[in-house]
């Protein structure tokens, strides 16, 4: 294992104080951070009115704006946009710290803020409980709950990689507006500059978690045939599933206060299933219809990614008439190979005894 450097350095972390219980407190730097991303940085199009409103937020964040400053701005779009900040911060400062905004934002039913300010608070907690994480394949697998994966299957390997860098790549091989030109004449092939996570590479990790370019192997299992017809299944010590299994783990722990184990699987063979949640829209649809035995199409079934066991430490803490009884989780890609975890899920739809 190697002592990991300050990964994804650009997520806002550092500009958050933590409370006594180690959940995360907005500040007036994190809010300026926010401000400073591109969906909110000033364009060269930008009218007076807007230049003056961010100039001034980005000097005091929490001020209260009147209405009449967002109906003075021109563009359609620069005054949602400022409307959306202004909602997301009002509400992180009412909630008090990021966990519990998140919670209370999932548990409305109502969630009135783009994904990616949600996925920027999702990330700012994972790099939270991941501070004292030293394995590169955890905090790798951990860019699953806010970044969509493309999966691809590649001498028996199953491969995530980062939606975005994979799709920039095979549109500009990495070199910009140049590299687009060039593969659309057929001057270049498209090379994508992507390796996969090893033992040998995860220290380079650290250096590099902000370019997203590290491929994640998911194959849990490696099957040999050996002769007389037997064949030997061995679990991979380095499974990127169970990376992603330590940080679910760890994602239920610190928000729900709950401590459960999570194991990933290759098939359900419980007759008395009584639970599962799906970690996307795919994967839950299709426990639901093989929960209430609906026929499921080959081509559906081959998009599950895994399946999990989540089983309670304590299982007083499950609902009394599924105590003890395993939880089951799916994961699995839409039409396109692209797997969307929703880490909400996890936190919603666990049959808890009580409302945490």
């Amino acid at each position: 294992m190697t002592s990991h450097s300050d990964f994804w350095p650009h997520c806002g972390f550092h500009s958050l104080a933590r409370d006594t219980r180690g959940w995360l407190l907005p500040t007036q730097a994190y809010f300026q951070w926010i401000l400073a991303r591109p969906e909110l940085a000033l364009v060269p199009e930008s009218c007076a009115a807007e230049i003056a409103l961010h100039q001034s937020l980005a000097t005091s964040p929490l001020r209260s704006v009147a209405p009449q400053e967002l109906v003075a701005l021109v563009d359609d779009d620069a005054r949602e946009n400022y409307a959306v900040f202004l909602r997301f911060r009002d509400g992180l400062l009412a909630a008090g710290t990021l966990e519990a905004y998140y919670l209370q934002l999932m548990r409305s039913g109502a969630v009135d803020v783009p994904a990616v300010f949600i996925d920027a608070v999702v990330q700012a907690l994972l790099r939270n409980l991941l501070d004292d994480c030293n394995d590169a394949f955890e905090a790798r697998a951990a860019e699953m709950l806010f970044r969509p994966q493309r999966i691809t299957l590649q001498e028996g390997q199953m491969l995530a990689g980062d939606r975005a860098t994979l799709d920039m790549l095979n549109e500009t091989a990495g070199l910009g507006e140049v590299g687009r030109l060039l593969l659309q004449s057929g001057a270049l092939q498209p090379t994508a500059q992507v390796k996969v996570l090893s033992a040998d590479n995860a220290a380079q990790y650290w250096q590099e978690s902000d370019r997203h370019h590290f491929l994640l192997d998911l194959t849990h299992e490696l099957t040999q045939d050996l002769s007389h017809g037997l064949t030997f299944k061995m679990t991979r010590a380095r499974s990127g599933l169970k990376a992603l299994a330590r940080v679910l783990e760890r994602w239920v722990a610190h928000l729900l206060g709950v401590q459960v184990q999570i194991e990933p699987v290759h098939q359900v063979t419980d007759s008395a299933w009584r639970w599962h949640v799906g970690l996307d829209v795919e994967s839950t649809a299709i426990l639901n219809d093989l929960y209430q035995d609906r026929p499921v199409e080959a081509e559906r079934m081959q998009r599950l990614v895994s399946l999990f066991t989540l089983t309670f430490a304590n299982p007083a803490e499950m609902r009394a008439d599924v105590a003890g009884k395993p939880v089951y989780l799916g994961l699995a890609t839409n039409a396109e190979g692209v797997v969307r975890i929703k880490p909400q899920n996890l936190l919603l739809n666990l049959p808890l005894a009580s409302a945490s």
